[in-house]
């Protein structure tokens, strides 16, 4: 079974590491909190004092850390992996599972393929609810070589692996998806506000648009008013599932990368001062569909210049 080297043991680092494990790999993880660094090796991992630690001797070095700015750190920093592991033999494989944006992905891929070392960014969907369950879907890009090396592992801690094409198209993938999950939720949740502002019973507005043209996954998956599914988040409180906060910082990097590459999201872009104004207030830790309960609250005044 191929040695992992697994940097970033938070919310998702933690139980993706764990299945791995579950599954038979030696684990080496590093976080720079040592709370998650001993949470780890109390579900069986040994606790490595560095990440250059970590990966020495790993075939395999998967990352999960929260923003562009630490992935290039780690990576190609002033005691980056890359130039550290130049050379090394068994070469490992560098999986980024973090979600960031597009220029540092295919930046951090060249100065890899520069040294002579493969690897693939594969930013995750499913939440913690998925990374505890080994049901997350990997969004994939590198080369397909890359790709056939690095999908055992990857199948471990998830159900669905797809190769979206080369270095950087794994992290477009995922901000298109949720570009359209961030729009998809907020319109549902505006569907159900104004139903009940008409009248209409909220079971029957499910009933007829989860087999009607409005069905989509917001609505029958993850519906975001208390009753029609009984697993989603609108039933625990907005407890996430997949917060507000990181809804936002998809939304964000989305528009990023629409403003440098000049595409039209305008959707996108009112949705993103939407789930900025519900972090604001202070509901960046509860799940995004608690839009629905934000929008219940605010006034069209407030949202819609002029009121119109």
């Amino acid at each position: 079974m191929p040695k992992i080297a697994f940097i970033g043991l938070g919310n998702m680092g933690r139980p993706m590491a764990a299945n791995l494990m579950k599954a038979g790999h030696e684990v080496a993880g590093y976080d720079v909190i040592p709370e998650a660094l001993a949470a780890h090796q109390e579900d069986g991992g040994h606790a490595a004092d560095s990440a250059r630690s970590a990966a020495d001797g790993a075939d395999v070095v998967i990352s999960m850390l929260p923003a562009g700015l630490h992935v290039r750190g780690l990576y190609i920093g002033p005691d980056g992996l890359i130039p550290a592991l130049q050379g090394a033999k068994p070469t490992p494989l560098l999986i980024d599972c973090s979600t960031i944006d597009f220029e540092t992905a295919r930046e951090v891929a060249a100065a890899a393929a520069a040294a002579g070392i493969e690897m693939l960014d594969a930013p995750v969907s499913g939440g913690t609810v998925g990374a505890a369950a080994g049901t997350l879907t990997f969004m994939v890009g590198g080369s397909a070589e890359g790709f056939t090396r690095g999908r055992p592992v990857l199948e471990r801690m998830g159900r669905n692996t797809v190769h979206a094409g080369p270095a950087g198209a794994g992290q477009a993938a995922k901000m298109c998806n949720n570009l359209i999950l961030g729009v998809s939720m907020m319109a549902v949740c505006e569907a159900f506000v104004l139903a009940d502002r008409l009248g209409l019973d909220r079971q029957k507005l499910f009933e007829i648009s989860a087999t009607s043209s409005g069905q989509c996954w917001s609505l029958t998956t993850y519906c975001p008013v208390p009753g029609p599914v009984p697993a989603s988040p609108a039933n625990r409180d907005y407890a996430p599932g997949f917060t507000t906060a990181l809804m936002l910082k998809d939304l964000q990097l989305s528009q990023q990368s629409a403003e440098s590459n000049a595409a039209p999201t305008p959707l996108a872009a009112h949705a993103t001062r939407l789930y900025k104004a519900m972090a604001d207030a202070g509901l960046a830790a509860n799940d995004f569909s608690v839009a629905f309960r934000w929008l219940s609250g605010v006034t069209r005044e407030s949202l819609v210049p002029g009121g119109t």
